[in-house]
């Protein structure tokens, strides 16, 4: 046999051995964004990532949890919802490795924590929420002014002519209004009260914006979580929380009046992305301060007005925070992850998704982080001990052209690729639809992701080992289109199609060649 032939054939092998991996490729992210990545976290290692702060975006942070622990079970995200006011005075302590906040950094906060990134999240919104049984429904119609009375402590009954004059249709009850609101350090305050200080100058002059201010009138709360309890137990309260909080507990909330004046505006993913929609052209590099940054009062017919950005939180220098490179390096992974793939969750819970843009603005602060004096965002920095993953992802993927960590998006030059979609489609709906096949791809992720960068940045650099794989992978994508036309609803189904289509496989991937190969070699030494 000649070494020609034996280069053909062992590439030809390859191929058919690592492509069927790429039928459970990882879900691209909500933007279109799996083209570059930091190195995946040490599969080697049980990682715990610390983080503490805004309550107003835990519901979100602790889904994402979740769904991160599905695809990475060893790293463990352990995230405190003790408001933005305890994340910064942790994160300028470095007493954990990111924090959350719904309010920027101050220029002093800035200052006790130079070289803090700004990570956008999410957009979410703070809902004014209610309890009168007599409007068990929300859509008590309030303006600014008016709120901003209430928690003055001037307007204290419901039936008050300032609030039945918005709401002609009801009738108010003559009871005393029980105001609620935070008692802790709280970006959701901040947000709040700036939204106050915009359409009260009594608020202005009288109490002013911050984390924490002193209350008029009310009782506190501990975290959106303590204000929604507060709120839904209370009759005749009325309370500020974020949306998540309102829609999780059933608690009726107010339609507020616009900047404009011109309607009132129920909160929802709508009207809260319209307050964002504009922002991105005006926004400061991640590095930058972004103190000033506001969505509040946003413009136009349908915005809901006390909209807000909230942050993550992390130093340049991961050093600052760990000495350790596979958390350093779990840490670049799951942050790249919740401002990309996480976003897809972002709905679920009435989170609105960061804009491309915005998304940019993190991935760019991102590839600022050091480790070590050297990049964090390619492997070359940290973690390249025991992952072997870490070693072959680079940045300079981010310049291929159909670029991608993974195989098949790779191979197909996007993960728009109709084959792409088609086997995420597969996976998504079918796979993943009982708990054994969810089982089965939180521990193939660990193997998948172990080789499959190597074997996208291989094909990047050989276009017939790309074509190859591109061949290879017709008869699998042909196979799981039968998954199509059958039931995969139960766990007996899924273990029936799943052990047909592996044995489907083995025999097309590994049986067949190898009866090839050996026809070629008798045929070679002939």
């Amino acid at each position: 046999m000649t070494k020609r032939t034996t280069s053909i054939i062992t590439l030809l092998t390859m191929a058919l051995l690592l492509v069927p991996g790429a039928a459970l490729l990882p879900q691209a992210d909500a933007m279109g964004h799996e083209n570059t990545c930091p190195a995946v976290p040490n599969p080697n290692a049980d990682l715990q990532l610390d983080g503490a702060g805004a309550s107003f975006s835990f519901p979100l942070i602790d889904l994402w949890r979740v769904e991160y622990g599905k695809e990475f079970p060893n790293v463990q995200l352990n995230y405190q919802s003790i408001g933005s006011g305890g994340g910064v005075k942790n994160h300028i302590a470095k007493t954990i490795v990111f924090a959350g906040s719904d309010a920027p950094l101050k220029p002093a906060e800035r200052e006790a924590a130079p070289n803090t990134l700004h990570i956008p999240e999410a957009i979410g919104g703070v809902t004014v929420a209610y309890n009168i049984p007599e409007v068990p429904e929300s859509g008590l119609k309030l303006t600014g002014t008016v709120i901003a009375d209430i928690f003055l402590g001037k307007i204290t009954k419901f039936n008050d002519p300032a609030i039945q004059d918005l709401n002609p249709e009801i009738s108010l009850p003559d009871k005393d209004i029980v105001v609620a609101h935070r008692s802790d350090g709280s970006g959701t305050t901040f947000v709040f009260t700036s939204y106050l200080n915009q359409v009260s100058a009594e608020w202005d002059e009288k109490v002013g914006a911050g984390k924490s201010v002193e209350w008029p009138a009310g009782i506190g709360g501990k975290g959106n979580e303590g204000v929604a309890n507060v709120v839904k137990t209370t009759p005749y309260s009325i309370g500020y929380i974020e949306l998540a909080y309102a829609f999780q507990n059933n608690i009726p909330y107010a339609h507020v009046m616009n900047a404009d004046g011109t309607s009132y505006v129920k909160p929802s993913m709508k009207t809260i992305a319209a307050a964002s929609a504009g922002a991105a052209p005006t926004l400061p590099a991640a590095h930058e301060s972004w103190y000033g940054v506001s969505l509040l009062n946003a413009p136009g017919y349908d915005s809901y007005p006390i909209a807000t950005f909230t942050y993550l939180l992390l130093y340049e220098n991961l050093n600052e925070v760990t000495d350790d490179p596979a958390t350093a390096q779990a840490l670049m992974h799951m942050i790249h992850w919740i401002i990309t793939k996480g976003q897809n969750y972002n709905d679920d819970l009435l989170y609105v998704p960061i804009a491309p843009e915005v998304m940019k603005i993190g991935i760019d602060g991102l590839k600022r982080v050091q480790f070590d004096g050297e990049p964090a965002w390619t492997a070359s920095g940290i973690g390249s001990g025991p992952a072997p993953a870490a070693a072959a992802q680079t940045a300079s993927s981010e310049s291929s052209e159909g670029g991608g960590c993974l195989i098949a998006t790779a191979a197909f030059g996007s993960e728009m690729a109709p084959q792409v979609q088609f086997l995420r489609e597969i996976r998504d709906g079918k796979v993943m639809a009982t708990q054994s096949g969810t089982a089965f791809m939180t521990g193939f992720n660990q193997f998948y992701y172990s080789f499959s960068p190597a074997v996208a940045d291989y094909e990047r650099e050989n276009p017939v080992f790309k074509e190859t794989v591109k061949v290879a992978l017709t008869p699998m994508l042909s196979s799981l289109a039968l998954l199509n036309f059958v039931n995969v609803d139960t766990e007996e189904q899924m273990l029936g199609w799943g052990i047909s289509l592996i044995l489907l496989n083995i025999g097309m991937y590994f049986v067949a060649p190898a009866v090839i190969i050996a026809k070629i070699k008798k045929r070679l030494r002939k």
